[in-house]
């Protein structure tokens, strides 16, 4: 009587793991983050880079657009978006706020005095949790954002020249 229980018990607990498995299949693994688009962002608390200040909504609220970009001083096609960012730092519609991203501070400078800052305003996120809130999951990504904070596009990978002139676009 005990053999046929254990044996039921093992053959339920296999059927369990196979269908487990089987749904997991039909599901799609692919983790696809141009569905925020339209979305509003909410909730925004960062740490400013070098201030003892927290860059919240309403930082971004005064603004008519902004380009919210993830960046590291160790990210080689962040590198390659940097000439792009600095050319629309003197678009008078577009703030752009850069978010140092799992770097050391002194090496996030480094680049910056080296390359330029672009950035109006710049926050940190020395573990990468704060960027997952935003549906980062690699970098150079950036979001451009309304003064509503409707998401109005989402860039991954490094801004490129169609992308410049997206932006450019879009801020008129």
């Amino acid at each position: 009587m005990q053999i046929k229980i254990i044996k039921l018990l093992i053959i339920s607990i296999i059927i369990f793991i196979m269908g487990v498995f089987f749904i997991s299949l039909s599901k799609n693994s692919l983790y696809d983050t141009k569905g925020l688009e339209g979305q509003v962002i909410k909730d925004i608390k960062l740490n400013h880079f070098s201030k003892n200040e927290i860059i919240s909504d309403t930082n971004l609220k005064s603004n008519n657009f902004t380009l919210i970009n993830f960046w590291a001083s160790w990210c080689g096609p962040c590198r390659l978006e940097h000439p792009f960012l600095l050319k629309l730092k003197g678009e008078k519609n577009l703030y752009l706020l850069g978010i140092n991203f799992k770097d050391k501070k002194n090496n996030a400078l480094t680049f910056l005095n080296q390359y330029g800052n672009p950035y109006d305003m710049l926050a940190k996120d020395e573990l990468g949790k704060h960027s997952v809130n935003f549906g980062v999951y690699g970098i150079p990504e950036s979001i451009l954002v309304n003064k509503n904070l409707v998401i109005l596009k989402k860039f991954i990978g490094p801004i490129a020249e169609e992308d410049y002139y997206y932006i450019k676009n879009i801020i008129k």
